[in-house]
């Protein structure tokens, strides 16, 4: 067996002592022939084990001596690793470890019957942010301490080929398989001399920049990404090849239009006289970790929002209490005055106005009382074709897709109803040249990811969609379209609680909303309502008396902390011949 030569690209050799995943290679007869540190670190295996030529059997058996695998008999556990190990398939898996280390494993053959292992620690992902800073840190130490012994290797492996062409074969070979194992790394590693040319990346590099490796290697990287992402990085870059570590984060525009993020690390090589060859590039997708996180914070302020809205609402609303309840007692009792009447109608209808407005601020802050049951979503969108079609003007053709009678969502429907033709009349301020609006639905199965961005659990939802090809919004708007009052609408044309109206229904209903919208290319809003049984119809054969007793007012207990609407309260009641207990 040939022993890897680790010296035969200057660049690839920090690449696996130096990344946070430990590393094992075994050839087409399950012997090591390459690992890393951390491995060994990582796993708590002694040094004797990890040797050139050691058998994966021996990892095996000491694993099962020290409990590893659990309880049972070891000839067995040994057995059964090792016949799943020798189909050189692909496999992926995690395994909890006596002291509670959990341990990601991630294993690919390798051309001509080879096996590479990567294990990963996922125990922290929490202190994700401490454990990177620590991995920087260790990283830079040891490209440092490696650059002299990396420098003497290549004088002696330069010496060597000029005395033996066979030395020159294997460091080819081991150049190759060097190059199998960082493609194999889910890291992007690259490298780039002091002229910000491009001298190595493995394949998860270029793949994330949509290149092939030969586009890269060789050129600069303005022209290998374009100028676009080097006027991202080239101060970072410059900053590096001063000889400065540097660590910095940024986002990437797809083709497809969508975004993604990376975390870089650059670490400077240092020449015998400490002068900065080049630096190395060390990146993580962290693109699913900046969605969790945005999802995070848009929870968190609209919560904050509903909390204040719901405080200012109840308090208003006992306001309101008081007025319109004295309001109708004068009227009432004044009902032949007419100047009276003249007086008290404007305030009356102004207070009904305030009503309205209080059961919005209650809908966006999840407060109000709702009257969840199964609908059968069909009927109810059929039941409102005629309202819609009445509400948009003859410019904008109106479809329905309402066919599939064996859709049911748990939802109040009356607050659905009101939320569609909210969603209509905005659709209709979005095209006043005219235009194109549908409502269709679906059921919907909500993933893991898909339900931290919605804000709701995982499982089988009904998924209305609403659509409109009108003047859209641009993402500034479109971050704060679902806040309470905020409108971009003139004056006096809308009060800014439509939408967070619509949104405060659905999150009380245990769904959730996903607004998608460029400008200039239309809006499309889907509403996500948990998937409802339509044989769990509610019981109507509740009755509250005897019909034959005739109907006897109750005794009423009435409980309320605001002692004036209290009063109004009582009066309203004894008014109507109901015994009060206060």
């Amino acid at each position: 067996m040939t022993v890897p030569n680790y010296a035969a690209n200057p660049f690839l050799l920090p690449s696996l002592d130096l990344i946070d995943q430990g590393l094992a290679v075994f050839d087409a007869d399950l012997r090591m022939v390459a690992w890393n540190q951390p491995l060994l670190e990582m796993l708590d295996f002694p040094e004797n084990l990890a040797y050139v030529g050691s058998p994966f059997e021996n990892l095996v058996r000491f694993n099962v001596s020290r409990g590893e695998y659990g309880p049972g008999d070891p000839e067995i556990q040994i057995a059964k690793r090792m016949a799943a190990v020798r189909t050189r398939k692909s496999f992926r898996g995690e395994r909890l470890r006596p002291n509670g280390q959990v341990l990601s494993i991630h294993g690919e053959p390798l051309p001509g019957g080879g096996l590479v292992v990567l294990y990963t620690d996922i125990t922290g992902q929490r202190q994700a942010a401490e454990i990177i800073r620590k991995q920087q840190e260790e990283l830079e130490a040891r490209v440092k301490a490696r650059t002299s012994e990396l420098e003497k290797a290549n004088r002696q492996l330069s010496e060597a080929v000029a005395e033996n062409s066979q030395i020159t074969v294997a460091l080819r070979r081991s150049e190759e398989r060097m190059r199998q194992i960082t493609d194999t790394i889910p890291a992007m590693v690259g490298y780039v001399d002091k002229d910000m040319i491009y001298r190595f990346a493995n394949r998860v590099y270029s793949d994330w920049f949509g290149k092939r490796n030969d586009e890269l290697i060789g050129s600069t990287i303005e022209q290998a990404v374009g100028c676009i992402f080097f006027a991202k990085v080239k101060d970072h870059v410059r900053r590096a090849l001063e000889g400065h570590r540097v660590s910095y984060e940024y986002s990437l525009e797809r083709s497809d239009g969508s975004t993604v993020y990376a975390r870089s690390t650059l670490i400077p090589e240092l020449g015998p006289e400490g002068e900065v060859l080049g630096c190395f590039i060390h990146s993580l997708d962290i693109t699913e970790q900046k969605r969790t996180q945005a999802a995070l914070m848009q929870a968190q302020k609209m919560e904050a929002v509903g909390q204040l809205t719901g405080g200012i609402a109840h308090d208003f609303n006992n306001m309101l209490t008081v007025v319109i309840g004295n309001l109708g007692a004068l009227q009432e009792s004044r009902k032949e005055d007419k100047v009276v009447t003249e007086f008290l109608e404007p305030a009356l209808q102004a207070t009904e106005r305030g009503v309205e407005l209080i059961r919005r601020l209650l809908a966006f802050s999840r407060q109000q009382p709702l009257e969840p049951q199964p609908v059968q979503v069909a009927v109810l969108i059929r039941g409102m074709t005629k309202l819609l079609r009445r509400s948009l003007p003859e410019t904008i053709a109106f479809h329905s897709l309402a066919e599939d009678d064996s859709v049911y969502a748990m939802t109040d429907p009356h607050q659905l109803e009101s939320a569609l033709l909210n969603l209509a009349l905005n659709a209709r301020d979005a095209m006043p040249n005219g235009g194109n609006f549908s409502i269709s639905y679906r059921t919907q199965t909500v993933t893991q990811s898909l339900g931290q961005e919605l804000e709701v659990a995982p499982g089988q939802y009904v998924c209305i969609q609403v659509q409109d090809d009108g003047f859209g919004m641009e993402p500034r708007t479109l971050a704060r379209v679902l806040e309470p009052f905020f409108t971009t609408k003139p004056f006096g044309s809308g009060s800014g609680l439509g939408l967070s109206m619509v949104y405060g229904f659905l999150r009380q209903s245990g769904g959730g909303i996903r607004i998608l919208s460029r400008q200039g290319e239309g809006t499309t809003i889907e509403l996500l309502l948990p998937v409802a049984d339509p044989n769990n119809l509610p019981d109507s054969h509740f009755s509250l008396a005897d019909p034959a007793m005739g109907f006897v007012r109750p005794l009423v207990l009435l409980v309320e902390d605001d002692a004036d609407v209290r009063r109004i309260v009582r009066l309203q009641l004894t008014s109507l011949g109901y015994p009060v207990l206060e």
